[in-house]
């Protein structure tokens, strides 16, 4: 009894620990930039918003805070922390850790979606919302597959998404082949590497919401996610219907994942390496380890982020630049789990 109060006590440190690295990650991300912004400059402007206070700062100061930092940070916490979270859904609900958020084709269908709005010229809007019911659109076809096939088979279901996203890959392929080569395969191409540069105001307000309400049956329902993890069998005598449990934590990841992907486009590794490096750092228990994953992958994408706007003059796509760090790291957390399963 008492060491498990002294475990338990040591995750909750471990968790207040990753709270504070991300709560400096995101205060000195306000700093960061091609226009660097003082520490005076950046407290007396938030707090000019609560009590007007004389200016001594620049009018520059203030917009770029507010109409390209502020949004762009709030975006990478909340799309990090997010497709983390459905990265950790799916492995605990496949039972499988080399899965991530885009095994049942959200990521693919999105990507198509976005295509589709680059081919014919949309608007960004248009281009979003696209992306985004195309998402959902995609992980909809599986399950309705799945369900006409008669199949509650979890290979199966990954299959079916395997086959989905494969159809959206080409058609997506397709589109770059016929699109005009001088603007719709640059915007399209450059679109699938993955980028918060055009982040605005109204994707924080449209988006943003969408991945917290897809997040919070997550929460909710964590706890269960150790019981789903023991099988089937175990999990409806301990009272828990898993085929229900499964098809919302599904919809749940999925929502997050297409609506994370409608506005970045196509960030990988994230969902992956993460929920390991968590249950790494604090156990396998979904009640710690899926706030922890949040906490992490918002620290992660947002430190990727800041790097991607300072490494060159012109800004890399953060696609490139998380399967630069996350395949690496990958590597390192299985050839760890190697070394501790042979002791």
């Amino acid at each position: 009894m008492e060491n498990k109060q002294s475990t338990t006590k040591q995750k909750k440190i471990i968790l207040l620990a990753s709270v504070l690295l991300f709560l400096l990650v995101l205060t000195i991300s306000f700093f960061l930039g091609k226009f660097p912004i003082a520490m005076d400059d950046f407290f007396k402007v938030v707090l000019n918003k609560i009590i007007p206070l004389e200016q001594t700062w620049s009018s520059q100061v203030e917009t770029i805070l507010f109409k390209i930092r502020f949004p762009r940070i709030i975006m990478a916490v909340v799309i990090g922390g997010g497709i983390s979270v459905a990265g950790a859904t799916y492995q605990a609900l496949f039972q499988n850790p080399m899965i991530s958020q885009d095994i049942l084709g959200a990521s693919q269908g999105a990507a198509f979606g976005a295509a589709l709005g680059l081919f014919f010229s949309l608007t960004y809007e248009q281009v979003i919302s696209l992306s985004f019911i195309f998402g959902l659109l995609a992980v909809g076809a599986v399950l309705l597959m799945s369900r006409f096939l008669r199949t509650d088979s979890v290979l199966n279901m990954v299959l079916i998404g395997m086959m989905i996203g494969s159809l959206f890959s080409s058609a997506v392929s397709f589109l770059k082949l016929v699109g005009d080569p001088t603007n719709t395969l640059p915007a399209i191409t450059y679109w699938l590497m993955g980028s918060l540069s055009s982040i605005n105001k109204q994707n924080v307000v449209f988006t943003a919401p969408l991945i917290l309400v897809g997040m919070l049956p997550i929460f909710l329902l964590r706890w269960r996610l150790n019981v789903i993890s023991l099988g089937e069998e175990e999990a409806l005598s301990l009272g828990v219907n898993s085929r229900v449990l499964r098809v919302i934590l599904i919809l749940a990841a999925t929502l997050i994942t297409a609506s994370a992907v409608s506005v970045s486009g196509l960030i990988g590794w994230v969902g992956l390496v993460v929920p390991h490096f968590s249950r790494m750092l604090i156990g396998n228990d979904y009640r710690y380890s899926i706030p922890m994953t949040a906490v992490l992958g918002g620290t992660f994408l947002l430190f990727v982020d800041d790097f991607s706007r300072l490494i060159t003059t012109s800004e890399i796509p953060i696609g490139i630049l998380t399967s630069f760090i996350g395949a690496p790291i990958f590597l390192l957390l299985i050839a760890k789990n190697n070394r501790s399963v042979r002791q």
